[in-house]
């Protein structure tokens, strides 16, 4: 890279002294400034909505937005890994509507206890997932297809486990995972989602296998030549987002005290929104926990603030459509300086 130089006078006076100036230095502030779009965005609304609405700081009302962001949030821990890797998902609101139409099922008509249905919820994912890996990995899909197979198929066989009805009537202990406010405003749900965004955040910062995934989405090729198992570790990585995606589906249920077949319909795009709005490439090789949970905090905060200025609900469609672009183009400049 070359750098710019100039000419001063030295102190006696006698001679020049070239100086050289690096051009990139004049663009670090500029550079750090993006690397937190997603947080000074999400201050930003934060204050417009406080001075739009006279509700929005209100206790009450913030702790509605962390338990509505919380099915979501789970849901983007996973689709971070797997558009850090260069991939996507397509399948994972469908796989949640699977994963709690099974889980209601075998609770509620075969009578398996519930801890039981639970634990087979996260199966139900985990092999939801692995099957869009294997699709990938040994088929040599693209992402894109094969991911939208496993919605479909997945969004299919939920409404056929029930023929197509809800699953109601839980246990009262089950309903209160997400109901029962601990200290006073931390629910059961809230405090899975923490742990699971700080250990999402520590294994993918500084575990090999975490800085694997990161190598893989920069260059697929050199990551094999470095000696990475790139296929296994991207059918592992789809394997826990669809995971993930199944523990969403409980979270849910136990919200709504309810299966439903139509369950998660639509989420898939905001995951993928929630990460992208976080700084995530999805060329692959960038993307950070923190900046999905920035995402998935805009995304929450927007929905809720809307709602309280009474904004219909298509037109908030379209409001976190243009988020979307704007985040998607903020991406896409940066990436050409």
């Amino acid at each position: 890279m070359s750098t710019a130089s100039s000419h001063s006078t030295s102190p006696d006076g006698l001679a020049p002294v070239a100086t050289s100036v690096n051009p990139v230095s004049g663009f670090a502030w500029r550079d750090h400034l993006i690397g937190h779009v997603p947080a000074i965005s999400l201050v930003v609304l934060c204050l417009g909505f406080a001075l739009a609405t006279d509700t929005f700081w209100s206790i009450r009302n913030l702790l509605n937005v962390i338990d509505q962001l919380t099915v979501l949030g789970i849901m983007a821990l996973g689709m971070t890994a797997v558009i850090v890797t260069g991939g996507i998902d397509l399948s994972v609101g469908s796989v949640l509507a699977l994963s709690m139409m099974v889980m209601g099922w075998l609770s509620n008509v075969m009578g398996l206890p519930m801890p039981l249905a639970m634990m087979a919820a996260l199966i139900v994912g985990l092999a939801c997932g692995l099957g869009s890996g294997l699709l990938i990995t040994r088929a040599n899909l693209p992402p894109f297809i094969a991911t939208l197979a496993t919605m479909s198929i997945g969004r299919g066989l939920a409404n056929m486990v029930t023929d197509g009805t809800q699953i109601v009537g839980y246990p009262d202990w089950f309903s209160a995972l997400s109901i029962n406010r601990h200290m006073g405003f931390l629910s059961v749900t809230v405090l899975l989602f923490i742990l699971l965004t700080i250990a999402a955040s520590l294994f993918m910062t500084y575990r090999a296998a975490g800085r694997s995934l990161y190598a893989i989405g920069g260059s697929a090729e050199v990551a094999r030549l470095a000696g990475i198992p790139v296929k296994r570790v991207t059918l592992w990585t789809y394997g826990v987002c669809g995971m993930l995606a199944g523990l969403a589906g409980v979270v849910m249920s136990t919200r709504l005290d309810s299966s439903q077949p139509s369950g998660g319909l639509g989420y898939e795009l905001d995951t993928i929104a929630a990460v992208v709005i976080g700084g995530a490439s999805l060329s692959g090789g960038v993307g950070t926990i923190w900046g999905t949970l920035m995402g998935v905090l805009t995304i929450g905060v927007l929905r809720n603030g809307l709602n309280l200025m009474g904004v219909s609900p298509f037109v908030q469609q379209i409001v976190i459509g243009a988020v979307i672009v704007l985040a998607v183009a903020l991406d896409a400049n940066k990436r050409k300086v």
